[in-house]
């Protein structure tokens, strides 16, 4: 059975109207292709770390009124939740799909990941061109990796709500998206190169 990629009527979702209309096309359109995806995913980055990692799904649960802006699955080592974990992660808004290796603000060892990330600083530099960084999940925007300074790491080292992602976005129109297992490997490969800071993250 080949994957599915990601076509226009599911970037569409997010601008239907309603919490509910929108919520009931996220799980009939989108969770079915994140969860084979994902399962693909799951079995790279086990094989590649050497532990068990598990697959979560955004629920999306706290709604109760403002529709969702995006939705994301999400792969940590711990199988009861990602938020408070280094976490990989891929997922849709309106215009773009983004992957990330994301440290987000409800970690429990923020700064002594932000100094590890401050130490090898020059190591996130070397990143290929096309990587960029994200100091908020909530937020469309990102950083090229050229635009990275070191002081946007120390941010996310002392500032409670800062977070610090590290990724790529693909424009929703990128033959790429919609191709499910040129996407698989697209993702495959950006996760490699991730997972040095990945293991510094947890190891921090």
């Amino acid at each position: 059975m080949s994957i599915k990629g990601f076509v226009k009527s599911d970037f569409d979702t997010f601008h239907i109207d309603g919490l509910d209309a929108r919520m009931e096309a996220i799980q009939t359109r989108i969770q079915p292709k994140f969860k084979e995806i994902g399962q693909e995913l799951v079995e790279y980055l086990s094989t590649q770390l050497g532990n068990e990692v598990y697959l979560h799904i955004a629920k999306h649960a706290r709604r109760t009124v403002n529709p969702p802006k995006d939705t994301w699955l999400a792969i940590s080592h711990n199988n009861r939740g990602y938020k408070k974990h280094p976490h990989f992660q891929v997922g849709l808004f309106d215009d773009h799909l983004f992957i990330w290796m994301a440290c987000i603000y409800e970690l429990e060892n923020k700064s002594e990941i932000a100094k590890a990330y401050l130490a090898n600083f020059d190591q996130i530099k070397q990143l290929s061109g096309d990587f960029v960084i994200s100091l908020d999940h909530m937020k469309k925007d990102s950083l090229s990796i050229q635009e990275l300074e070191a002081k946007h790491v120390e941010r996310f080292r002392d500032v409670k709500k800062a977070e610090f992602l590290i990724g790529k976005h693909l424009s929703s129109s990128n033959p790429v998206v919609s191709n499910g297992e040129e996407l698989v490997q697209f993702i495959k490969d950006t996760y490699e190169q991730l997972i040095p800071f990945y293991r510094m993250a947890l190891q921090s």
